[in-house]
């Protein structure tokens, strides 16, 4: 610690100090709101509107209105608020990270800024990690909102439009990260102004904030559609990595390694990547060639083989790296991702690049179709949308660079009520997981026969299913929480403290329900009321009971020594392993906590394996003997720190690529808001129109030229072949002398804008506007459509530009640019070319054009967080399976019912499902 820092204390003290001056003058107004009746106290929201109306500011109203939810929280709840929580609600309210323990009331301190800042009537958002959060932490702290006169909404996932629509126009939305996100790409593709669902990103709390900013901000947000069906080319792929062997062992350059078995491909566990060696190549190729798939002679590298390459490297990485009941599970027949940091099933949620499918291949279920990116975002520049951001959890402090670094967000870490009574023993290293889970084993007994309760905290559904195998072989009654439990969650969670309690778990992260020692009796009471089977006075029978037992179970858990956590492998993560260990000693509770490890753990085994075996074997330590010292735990969490520093950098370069595509699709979200709320779009139009027409004309008769230099004849064929003008640009050369290339460009233009007008007269400037407008609509999400899967393909292959001392980023920033003025340029022609060479009989039938354009979906849309993989490449975590290139938009005859099966309109010779029907 530097001397300034002695004498003027951290950033974290001065803050804190700060903010206690602020709490002393809320407390000061404590006695004056407790003398207010209920309908005076409920009165001060008016009133604080009003004020705000006249000018004042939020930080003027900050001690009143905490003053008045703090009373309002007594009355409603009979919860009084802590000091420490109103230091915490004004962390969040200045739009930084609260760091507050397990069990010190999160859920309530958010109701303190959420109330102050819903006042100003822009909204607040507060993101929590699932639907079932959301609505139980909506349900509960609605009753206080609505007592002080504010709406509260939930937000779902199929939820009905309407009810979305209300969601979002109340004062406080409760939903989760995912909803959010998705609401703001889908108001992104609606065709009517009406049915965006989102108003602006005023305020946003984001609960459980590591989780949702750190680990689940490696992937983006996607929405698909359907592309190409490659169904048969799953199941034939899927037989050739059973047929391929590993590799153990490679070959480095310094010398130190050596192939130990030859093979067909390595694995690369730290990486999480699979490559084909040499012989593996050629075995591949034989046994693609044999199947039929490979033309003999062939190699997999020539570019029409491209996508087998695609679809071996997917299959392979299904075999060799993705597991049943680790990474995923299979249910009603379909695979369903679990999410490695909370152990929840992500249901409808689906891995990019042609991974799932081939998940499903090797599962045996019903494969899918791939798909098309309609629209995709980054958690990071999401939540950088809003105007103010804060965040809380038990475990920032660790990520506190990431979230200064990346989202101004700066960590303040909120003291206890009371002082942790918490014993963290030393990490126990044993050489094989067997010897590690009977020195579990023994632990967990001596804790039952003590009464002590134990969490036991695994890192994958396999193991926790393994380990409960071991404690019903040994007669230990016990629970399972994980994935495939979710239902009976918060029932199981809430008994975890009770005496005796066996509970293992997957991951503990974003449970959200507190482990009260001697068991939760409030939630035993809410399903006795919930029993449909007993009478009122028999629940207030049983419900006194319980909470007459209660005393008695509490300090017995207490003299055992409160919850023990026993923790099965460190996660490569510090954060969830601090967040599985602060399960125990809430408010000041009794607890202890150890972690158990064995030399066959993954980190262990990439990291520090070898280190740690070399100890052992020089100590000859025997048989069931653990390592605990100080030298093994500081080795592990410097592996720790490995991972964490590359994952930080994974996430960094994803969002320096995707600040790209986000600049861009600003512009195109931006310009897309302004013709949904256009009433007129005819100035837009007109200079698209002469915008495209001077093209036209400087392509055949360039600005300051001389005439034996103009290709009239040419510029006159194709105004007549695609525009459909005929104007007799040669003879007027002939009969005038004098015609100058200015003269020529305002003929063209005249002529343009009277056969657009003569369209008009037609059927009237309201029914072309609207059918203008949705041409342009669609013009822009189908090209947006085709450029985000050239930005894909162009991030792909990026890297490769670093071989010729080029920065990958520079020139990705270049092309990308490149691409999106192309993509304007397109975008103009292919509404101008539409607009100008549509053919009108009557009104009905543009109202029919314009019911046509509008109803124009993408079939089998997915909303997609892609995978939670730690370990996959940057380039490839943003990377779905790109879309077939589109046909150049034609002249289209419109009001004429095209079958799907019919040759298309635009002459092309293909079936119109497959040409201009596509996305129709």
């Amino acid at each position: 610690m530097s001397l300034l820092t002695q004498i003027f204390g951290s950033r974290n003290q001065r803050l804190l100090k700060q903010y206690q001056k602020t709490v002393k003058a809320i407390n000061a107004l404590e006695p004056e709101f407790e003398k207010l009746s209920d309908a005076e106290l409920q009165a001060k929201t008016p009133e604080f509107k009003e004020r705000i109306a006249k000018g004042e500011t939020l930080d003027d109203l900050l001690p009143e209105a905490f003053a008045v939810c703090r009373e309002a929280s007594k009355r409603v709840f009979k919860m009084r608020h802590f000091d420490v929580q109103l230091i915490g609600g004004m962390v969040l309210h200045y739009g930084k990270i609260a760091e507050m323990g397990t069990g010190e009331g999160k859920t309530l301190t958010a109701t303190l800024p959420a109330y102050l800042n819903a006042l100003s009537g822009k909204g607040v958002h507060i993101v929590t990690v699932n639907d079932y959060l959301a609505q139980r932490d909506a349900e509960t702290m609605g009753k206080l909102y609505r007592w002080l006169g504010l709406s509260t909404g939930i937000n779902l996932s199929q939820m009905e439009h309407s009810a979305k629509q209300e969601a979002y126009g109340s004062d406080i939305t409760y939903g989760t990260n995912n909803e959010f996100g998705f609401d703001y790409l889908r108001d992104n593709m609606v065709f009517e102004a009406r049915d965006r669902v989102q108003r602006g990103l005023n305020f946003g709390i984001v609960d459980e904030v590591d989780s949702i900013l750190i680990d689940e901000a490696r992937t983006p947000l996607i929405i698909s559609g359907q592309a190409e069906n490659h169904t048969d080319l799953y199941h034939k792929m899927n037989e050739v990595p059973p047929q391929l062997i590993l590799q153990v062992g490679e070959e480095t350059p310094d010398g130190k390694g050596k192939i130990e078995v030859p093979g067909d491909y390595t694995k690369d566990e730290k990486s999480h990547q699979v490559l084909l060696t040499e012989a593996g190549h050629e075995k591949a190729e034989a046994i693609l060639t044999k199947m039929g798939l490979l033309p003999e002679g062939a190699s997999l590298y020539d570019s029409a083989n491209i996508t087998l390459v695609h679809h071996l490297y997917a299959a392979l990485r299904a075999f060799a790296l993705y597991h049943k009941d680790q990474q995923y599970v299979v249910q009603n027949g379909e695979v369903v991702i679990v999410d490695e940091f909370t152990g929840r099933l992500m249901t409808g949620r689906r891995w990019s690049d042609g991974l799932h499918q081939a998940v499903e291949a090797k599962e045996g279920v019903k494969i899918q179709n791939e798909n098309q990116t309609l629209a995709s975002i980054t958690f990071q520049n999401y939540f950088r949308m809003y105007g103010k951001l804060a965040g809380m959890t038990g475990t920032a402090d660790t990520e506190a660079y990431e979230f200064q670094e990346i989202y101004g967000l700066e960590t303040v870490v909120i003291p206890p009520n009371r002082p942790s009574q918490r014993k963290d023993r030393q990490d126990q290293v044993y050489k094989s997981a067997q010897e590690k889970y009977g020195a579990m084993l023994n632990d967990i007994r001596d804790c039952y026969e003590r009464g002590q309760p134990v969490l036991v905290g695994t890192t994958s559904i396999e193991n926790s299913e393994l380990l409960a195998g071991i404690l019903t072989k040994a007669k230990l009654p016990h629970n399972v929480l994980n994935a495939k439990q979710h239902a009976r969650e918060a029932e199981i969670i809430a008994q975890a403290g009770s005496p005796k309690a066996i509970t293992i778990a997957t991951n503990m992260a974003g449970r959200g329900t507190d482990i009260v020692l001697g068991g939760n009796v409030e939630k035993q009471i809410q399903f006795i009321e919930a029993n449909p089977d007993l009478g009122d006075a028999e629940k207030a029978a049983q419900a006194q009971s319980l909470r007459d037992g209660w005393q008695a179970l509490h300090n017995e858990v207490v003299a055992a020594g409160g919850l023990h956590i026993i923790g099965t492998e460190r996660h490569e993560s510090r954060r969830v392993d601090n967040q599985l260990r602060g399960r125990s000693g809430r408010q000041g509770d009794p607890g202890s906590s150890r972690f158990y490890l064995s030399l066959d753990d993954p980190l262990l085994r990439i990291f520090a394996g070898d280190r740690v075996r070399a100890i052992m074997e020089r100590l000859k330590m025997p048989e069931g003997e653990p390592i605990e010292a100080g030298i093994v735990t500081r080795s592990i969490e410097s592996a720790q720190r490995k991972v964490e520093a590359r994952n930080f950098d994974i996430r960094k370069q994803l969002l320096e690529y995707d600040d790209v595509a986000n600049d861009q699709r600003k512009v195109i979200y931006q310009q897309r808001n302004e013709l949904l709320e256009a009433t007129d779009v005819s100035d837009m139009i007109q200079n698209l129109r002469h915008g495209v027409f001077t093209d036209l004309v400087r392509e055949h008769v360039p600005e300051e030229s001389v005439e034996e230099q103009w290709t009239v004849d040419k510029l006159q064929a194709q105004l007549a072949a695609e525009w459909h003008i005929d104007l007799p640009l040669v003879e007027m050369l002939e009969k005038e002398s004098n015609v100058t290339d200015e003269d020529l460009l305002e003929r063209v233009l005249a002529a343009a804008d009277a056969q657009y007008q003569a369209k008009i007269d037609v059927v009237g400037k309201e029914a072309f506007g609207g059918f203008e407008r949705n041409v342009m609509l669609q013009s822009v999400d189908s090209h947006w459509r085709e450029h985000l899967a050239a930005l894909d393909h162009l991030r792909q292959g990026i890297h490769l530009r670093g071989y010729a001392q080029k920065n990958p980023k520079q020139e990705y920033k270049r092309e990308a640019f490149e691409l999106f003025g192309q993509m304007l340029d397109m975008i103009k022609n292919d509404v101008i070319k539409m607009v100008m060479t549509v053919r009108i009989q009557s009104r009905e039938e543009v109202e029919a054009a314009e019911a046509a354009l509008a109803a124009s979906h993408v079939e089998n849309v997915h909303y997609q967080h892609a995978d939670f993989n730690p370990n996959a490449a940057p380039e490839e975590l943003l990377a779905p399976v790109a879309m077939p290139a589109g046909q150049e938009n034609a002249t289209v005859q419109m009001g004429v019912k095209v079958g799907r099966n019919d040759p298309c309109p635009c002459g092309s010779g293909k079936k119109f499902k497959a040409c201009h029907g596509r996305l129709a």
